[in-house]
């Protein structure tokens, strides 16, 4: 199927690791041309630059980032077609009484504010070609978890930015539409100190054997595994395609079954 993405230009925060990686990997893979932002340089940030992709090193909090990711668009591309709100942090807490103000504020910053003000910067662009806004939100949005606390309340407001803004600028012809992954396997997951040693820790093995067994049982996943990065990039990029054309203010679980409920 040919997602007519061929030179269409995407901006993708949170492009060093994980859903962000793969989903500038795969745009580059339809002939897009990519503007990759990270606060981090990494050897598979180099990669994609070695491939075509334009990359920016900035902070996301920086309130002069989207911006500078927008433009860097204009002035290499001369258009905008898509944005891809990626970027986005989390750490596991104990509970509730383990998150301070600050990391309140931090998680806020960085998974929920940052796409209202990139969203902001790349608006007035998408306008001008009738483009598209994929927020990457997650099934914590609407299944809470304790170990996730800050985290599931900003994946919350995403959605509902989502939404908002679908209602807004659909009529005037920018589509906004949200993916909601489950469990992934990403850093977030795999990364030493994260998810899975926390999963691992608690049940007695090792963290990858709680990625492949502990994790989609304990999480009544259906499917038996855990959803992999490239599997989200492909749903983001027929989102971003001209195939899904007449779909607007949606938002797509891909969870392997693990909610239960409609």
């Amino acid at each position: 199927m040919d997602l007519e993405l061929q030179g269409k230009v995407a901006v993708v925060t949170g492009a060093s690791k994980g859903i962000g990686l793969a989903t500038a990997a795969a745009l580059l893979d339809e002939g897009a041309h990519v503007v990759a932002s990270s606060r981090t340089r990494t050897p598979e940030l180099d990669a994609l630059a070695a491939r075509g992709a334009t990359v920016v090193l900035a902070d996301i909090t920086d309130a002069g980032t989207p911006q500078r990711l927008i433009d860097a668009a204009l002035s290499t591309y001369g258009r905008l077609d898509v944005l891809v709100n990626n970027v986005g942090t989390g750490g596991v807490r104990s509970g509730f009484l383990d998150v301070d103000d600050a990391e309140w504020a931090r998680m806020f910053d960085v998974t929920f504010f940052s796409a209202v003000r990139t969203s902001r910067a790349a608006l007035p662009a998408l306008l001008d070609t009738g483009g598209v806004i994929v927020n990457i939100s997650s099934i914590n949005a609407r299944l809470p978890f304790p170990m996730v606390v800050d985290y599931s309340a900003a994946k919350a407001a995403m959605s509902n930015l989502t939404k908002t803004l679908s209602e807004e600028f659909a009529p005037r012809g920018v589509r906004v539409n949200a993916v909601s992954p489950g469990p992934v396997r990403t850093p977030f997951w795999t990364d030493p100190g994260g998810f899975a040693d926390a999963v691992a820790a608690g049940a007695g093995v090792t963290a990858q054997q709680a990625l492949d067994e502990v994790v989609p049982q304990s999480m009544a996943i259906s499917t038996g595994r855990i959803t992999e990065a490239a599997e989200v990039a492909d749903l983001v990029l027929f989102l971003a395609s001209a195939r899904s054309a007449n779909t607007t203010g949606a938002e797509f679980i891909l969870d392997g079954g693990q909610v239960k409920t409609l």
